[in-house]
């Protein structure tokens, strides 16, 4: 792997200099020309930057910077680009069409369930890109992953959080791409959620919110897709449903309702690819018609309504869980994602 003599000085200056982001900016433009940087003319900055770049070798890192060609259009464009991205993975990616999934940590089975199934749908023609957290942004990976997922840290890139994720962040970096602008080994803090954020707003032409509280970090993600111009979108919630305050917040504020991938794909002028319908027997199809007609149902209050004994109704419901057709809400409660 090469690394250019502009990619060596914009990542020693991300990764090692110490500055923060408006110095960095002021000193790219006093350079003018990144190779330039007096700094690197000192031997030990020099030595640190063949370091750098050296560990990158080993650890089948790239960097791209605001310099390169293949630096993402719609990341440049907004008010504090990142000057340099710490990669892993299936760089290619970087050109294509990008689309944001995210939700917070605590996110209801059935809201995970209908993520998976649209970040699958949209994945066709996008890039999804999320963070890589549990619950909506886990959601969002499962859905995308065959198609090649991009996930953007809020840790360096030779660092893993949450450390229970390893095995996944290893699985993202073969399929897709990982992402962060911070130095490698720099561990997550509470400044770098919201920095992070941005980069997610900031390559997606549109974000999807599966779930947020009323003060859910998914919500600054869609804070800043409005500041850049980005389409917003949201899954409704029952009045009352805590992780659902915020989706319902951004509804009431003009962010598009979401109920499935057509309503995301049609906005770009887009149509999803039909799916093959699912045989249903006559039980089964009782109770989902049960479920799409009332909403959430406990699986007794099901069973009296369609006529038929508690583990009758109980068969249905696993039978539809599998087939994708509905979800376990919490408390033996269920509701049709279809």
């Amino acid at each position: 792997m090469r690394f250019s003599a502009e990619q060596r000085a914009i990542a020693w200056l991300c990764a090692c200099s110490g500055l923060d982001y408006r110095a960095r900016v002021a000193a790219l433009r006093a350079a003018r020309d990144p190779a330039l940087l007096p700094q690197l003319r000192e031997e030990k900055n020099a030595r640190e930057a063949d370091g750098l770049l050296e560990e990158f070798e080993k650890e089948g890192c790239f960097v791209v910077t605001i310099a390169d060609g293949d630096y993402p259009v719609p990341l440049k464009a907004i008010s504090d680009p990142p000057l340099a991205l710490f990669g892993m993975g299936r760089r290619e990616l970087l050109k294509r069409r990008m689309f944001c999934i995210v939700g917070s940590r605590i996110t209801p089975p059935w809201a995970a369930k209908v993520g998976a199934d649209i970040a699958a749908a949209v994945g066709e023609f996008f890039t999804v890109v999320t963070g890589f957290a549990e619950g909506g942004d886990s959601a969002a990976i499962a859905g995308a992953r065959a198609q090649g997922v991009v996930c953007v840290l809020p840790c360096g890139i030779l660092e893993c959080y949450p450390a229970a994720h390893a095995a996944l962040k290893e699985r993202v970096r073969k399929e897709g791409l990982l992402l962060s602008e911070l130095p490698p080994h720099e561990k997550a803090n509470k400044f770098s959620f919201h920095a992070r954020n941005r980069i997610l707003a900031g390559l997606s032409e549109g974000v999807l919110v599966l779930s947020a509280g009323s003060r859910s970090g998914a919500l600054i993600t869609a804070g800043r897709a409005l500041d850049y111009g980005r389409d917003v979108f949201a899954l409704p919630y029952n009045v009352g449903a805590a992780q659902g305050e915020g989706c319902n917040g951004l509804i009431k504020r003009g962010a598009c309702l979401v109920t499935g991938a057509e309503d995301i794909l049609e906005c770009y002028g887009l149509e999803a690819h039909t799916k093959e319908s699912v045989p249903l027997g006559e039980e089964e199809a009782r109770v989902l018609a049960l479920l799409r007609e009332k909403g959430e149902l406990h699986a007794a209050e099901l069973a009296s309504l369609a006529g038929m004994r508690i583990f009758e109704a109980t068969a249905a419901l696993s039978s539809l869980e599998m087939k994708g057709l509905a979800v376990r809400a919490g408390g033996n409660r269920y509701t049709a994602i279809s």
